[in-house]
């Protein structure tokens, strides 16, 4: 009988935990399981796909006994600007007749005082698959 590898059996306890949770907080997880058994950063890093700088902080974390706080998944991005207008910017550029993104991103700027560029715009009607 051949002997399973433990990557093997945290591979398969990732996947399985993934129908769970989020792929970060199952990495955070196996990586503070596998640290608290004392296994090497670099090998943590390896067997969890977490990089370097996070299995780091989170054994730093977990040293100062801040256990709790390691399940929260905090998000990292900003809020977009255009985020809770734009259903309103998308009806104002199909009700009118805007020919350039740059037209577009001024109407942004004077009828809801945001200013974006005209990249942003872009972006915008990709993701709302509107034409400008």
């Amino acid at each position: 009988m051949s002997q399973i590898k433990p990557e093997e059996i945290i591979k398969k306890i990732m996947k399985f935990l993934r129908m769970f949770m989020s792929e970060t907080l199952v990495k955070r997880i196996m990586s503070m399981l596998l640290l608290s058994l004392g296994v090497a950063n670099s090998r943590v890093k390896e067997m969890t796909g977490l990089c370097a700088r996070s299995v780091h902080i989170l054994k730093k974390e977990m040293e100062r006994g801040e256990i709790d706080n390691l399940f929260e998944i905090r998000s990292g991005g900003k809020k977009r600007k255009l985020q809770d207008i734009e259903e309103a910017i998308i009806e104002e550029v199909e009700k009118n007749d805007y020919h350039t993104q740059q037209q577009i991103a001024d109407m942004i700027e004077e009828k809801f005082g945001i200013k974006v560029s005209s990249r942003s715009v872009g972006r915008l009607l990709k993701k709302t698959k509107s034409s400008g």
